[in-house]
């Protein structure tokens, strides 16, 4: 079971990075092309409807996403969407059309495969754990984070030098081949096993119904609802982070400074703390290490006005709060992992990932 839990982290980590990166190119392609400076933002925006709305559409795919395969055709799925942009630029034919078409179908195979991979992830390690695998599913979703955490540091940075130096569109090629070649190595992954014995309660599933709804599995577990809801108000506050600091540079007459050293200090000190994670989290009570995790969040994004515009004070507190972040969301990890298992599973993290990020995207 190993080597497939390295394979599927190995290929969200690269996946991410090819995200990140085209994330610089994508906006210049939709501006040189169609001249309109409201059309870079559209592939984004139409690709946060499926997600917003994935506990709806999504309940009968969902239960078919259990093996490497099944998200590998996925995946699939998610390359053509990301060769739509490319492709319609190379035949002069990029317009509002094509920016929504390709926001949609990868939104909405990013919906998907998002909790998809949580949830096989976990699969595979409480399988390795019955095999005596010393590692469980928290500190493989925790391996996890940090790769995502560690694409987000060097990734930008590594787009926008190869769009000075390469091209934007053959960067939106590239990553269309790096999806596609990830998909391929999905398609050696197993489902895991099933378990002979579980300690988790029994499914949240209706008699005669194989599905569990969102709202279902969260009703019969109030722990993982509590952290599910912990996490979505902490995605609409962050804007008081981001926006909160660029407005706060402008006032203090020191525009982009102010949210350029906290979001440096808070990525470092994340990714630091991202580093510890997975050798601590199964140590810890997961309601509490939630509950501390969010509350320093709150107080940080408190504290941080009375401390402007002084920078060395702002990269500090920032940092305090990107040190408390993994922790959190690795505890939710925790508890949606030793509380659910199979349908009921993949509908929490579905839930967690329509909350904490469309929360994100709603407070913003």
């Amino acid at each position: 079971m190993r080597r497939a839990l390295l394979t599927v982290v190995a290929t969200t980590f690269v996946t991410w990075i090819g995200t990140r990166m085209t994330a610089v190119a994508l906006p210049l392609v939709a501006l040189a092309e169609t001249g309109d400076a409201w059309t870079t933002g559209l592939v984004g925006g139409m690709a946060g409807l499926p997600l917003l709305t994935v506990g709806w559409w999504g309940r009968g795919i969902r239960d078919r996403l259990t093996s490497g395969p099944a998200l590998g055709i996925l995946m699939f799925g998610q390359a053509a969407g990301l060769a739509i942009v490319p492709a319609a630029t190379a035949a002069g034919l990029l317009g509002v059309a094509a920016l929504c078409a390709s926001g949609l179908l990868t939104g909405a195979a990013g919906a998907l495969l998002g909790p998809a991979q949580r949830a096989l992830i976990s699969d595979l390690a409480d399988a390795g754990a019955a095999e005596g695998a010393t590692s469980g599913p928290t500190a493989w979703l925790a391996w996890q984070d940090l790769a995502h955490r560690v694409s987000m540091i060097f990734a930008p940075p590594a787009g926008a030098w190869l769009v000075t130096t390469w091209g934007a569109e053959p960067l939106l090629w590239c990553e269309t081949v790096i999806v596609a070649l990830a998909a391929l190595a999905m398609l050696s992954i197993p489902a895991a096993p099933a378990p002979a014995g579980s300690s988790v309660p029994a499914d949240a599933s209706p008699a005669g119904c194989s599905t569990p709804s969102v709202l279902a599995v969260l009703r019969s577990r109030p722990d993982v609802a509590a952290g599910i809801a912990m996490a979505g108000v902490g995605g609409i506050s962050w804007f008081g982070f981001s926006l909160g600091l660029a407005l706060l540079g402008v006032a203090h007459g020191m525009p982009g400074a102010l949210i350029a050293v906290g979001m440096s200090g808070y990525g470092a000190t994340s990714v630091l703390a991202a580093f510890l994670v997975p050798l601590l989290i199964e140590r810890l009570p997961p309601m509490p290490t939630m509950a501390t995790s969010w509350i320093v969040l709150g107080v940080t994004f408190t504290v941080l006005p009375a401390v402007a515009p002084d920078l060395l004070g702002m990269a500090a507190v920032a940092g305090v709060g990107g040190f408390a972040m993994p922790w959190g969301l690795a505890a939710l990890n925790t508890l949606i992992g030793e509380r659910t298992a199979g349908a009921d599973r993949r509908a929490a993290f579905t839930a967690q990932s329509v909350l904490h990020s469309g929360g994100v995207s709603l407070g913003l």
